[in-house]
């Protein structure tokens, strides 16, 4: 979030970055508002300088034994009139809050322009399995007895899951291996409330734009979290850092929900897109100094999860019309999933800048004992349900079993292979 300043300042670069990331905010609005607050603000002042020298003069006239009626009558008008004007200036400053709100971050110099399909490739690891006759998750989950899709519609309807027996092992253990590999390289685990305040999901940025996918407990100022980024990024709000406590890296485990409200025709099937799914969430605060090489080491982070799971994937450069709201650059990382056909994001990597920490007040003391604003980055170190995907459909065998790599096997008791004779 940008203040009344900075907008001013530079209102060339937030109209294109608003225009860049096809967002709606009215520049126009804020930018006359703001105009229109600062006149009043200048003519407060100056009555509140005449009603002073009204009131000298009210004395010395007090003093001096003569009529001081029409001073008096003066200065009432003049008090009146400043009255009318700090309440316009509070109701100019809600609908500048308002229309703030919506003003998107600025994309970074080295985002492409454009929509998806102006996505860049950064980098590709692994051989992708393609040419061959392979399940998808669906079969391959019905025939380990893993997945069981019916169970979860007669529970919640569609777009749930329900993983069974060694199904549930699996998400556990990689939920477990995921955790311990962050924590080793440096991340403080942090067990985190599933539901927040909206000013929590402000500061990150999700409201009040993605207010239609959450789910809010009713009659209570809560929401359930659609990922731990939120608890997370908001763990140090309105608290003073020093420079020394920087840079912090966070990871949680969470479930995570959203009611994919605006996913119409788009890919639902199996566990390609849920209203409740598992993750493992990094965040990082640091110097505004540090933060793009701080991105980098985020995303080699999520790749490590899936170098060690010897799982191909892509690096993707997100152009602006794909960046999320919030976002001044993102790599997403794409897996190949052979029995899809296709590559599927399990993590985006995300720098802010300073844009969740001016909403949510996260700031720190550099060398000269300055108050500044962090920047904040996140990252999914992953996602589970399209990291699931494209674990079984990857390492399937011909024999229909799924082998388990190796880094993992210790989480699965030493089991190397899904067949579709066992049983959790």
């Amino acid at each position: 979030m940008f203040d009344l300043k900075y907008i001013r300042a530079h209102p060339d670069r937030i109209r294109e970055a608003i225009r860049a990331k096809r967002e709606n905010a009215d520049l126009d609005r804020i930018l006359a508002l703001d105009a229109q607050r600062r006149a009043h603000l200048v003519e407060v002042e100056q009555l509140k300088a005449e009603r002073n020298r009204a009131s000298q003069e009210i004395g010395q006239r007090k003093a001096a034994g003569e009529d001081a009626a029409a001073a008096i009558a003066e200065m009432k008008q003049v008090s009146e009139r400043i009255k009318a004007l700090d309440a316009r200036v509070r109701e100019v400053d809600e609908q500048l809050g308002c229309l703030l709100a919506w003003v998107p971050n600025v994309p970074h110099p080295s985002v492409p322009e454009g929509d998806e399909s102006a996505n860049q490739l950064v980098r590709r690891w692994g051989e992708v399995r393609e040419g061959e006759e392979l399940r998808d998750h669906l079969t391959l989950g019905e025939e380990l007895g893993i997945l069981d899709f019916g169970a979860a519609s007669r529970l919640s309807g569609h777009g749930w899951a329900t993983f069974v027996g060694l199904g549930a092992r699996l998400q556990r253990a990689l939920i477990d291996f995921m955790i311990d590999r962050h924590v080793a390289a440096g991340y403080r685990e942090v067990r985190i409330p599933y539901a927040v305040r909206e000013e929590s999901l402000f500061g990150c940025g999700q409201l009040p734009k993605l207010r239609e996918d959450m789910y809010a407990i009713t009659d209570e100022d809560l929401f359930l979290i659609p990922t731990a980024e939120v608890p997370l990024t908001n763990f140090y709000r309105e608290e003073e850092l020093q420079l020394e406590d920087l840079p912090l890296q966070l990871v949680a485990y969470s479930p995570c929900w959203r009611r994919e409200a605006g996913s119409y025709g788009k890919e639902t099937r199996g566990l390609m897109r849920l209203h409740q799914f598992d993750k493992v969430e990094m965040v990082k605060l640091v110097t505004p100094e540090s933060s793009y090489d701080e991105l980098e080491s985020l995303t080699r982070d999520a790749e490590g999860v899936l170098q060690a799971l010897e799982l191909p994937y892509r690096v993707m450069l997100l152009a602006t019309g794909d960046l999320s709201f919030a976002a001044a650059k993102c790599y997403d990382i794409e897996l190949w999933a052979p029995g899809e056909g296709r590559w599927l994001e399990v993590s985006s990597c995300s720098n802010f800048e300073a844009f969740q920490a001016r909403r949510c007040n996260l700031r720190y003391r550099d060398e000269a004992r300055k108050l500044r604003h962090v920047h904040s980055l996140n990252g999914s170190g992953v996602a589970l349900p399209r990291l699931t995907i494209a674990l079984l459909e990857h390492h399937q065998t011909r024999s229909g079993s799924v082998r388990i790599p190796e880094p993992l096997r210790p989480y699965l008791g030493g089991i190397a292979e899904l067949t579709p004779a066992a049983e959790g």
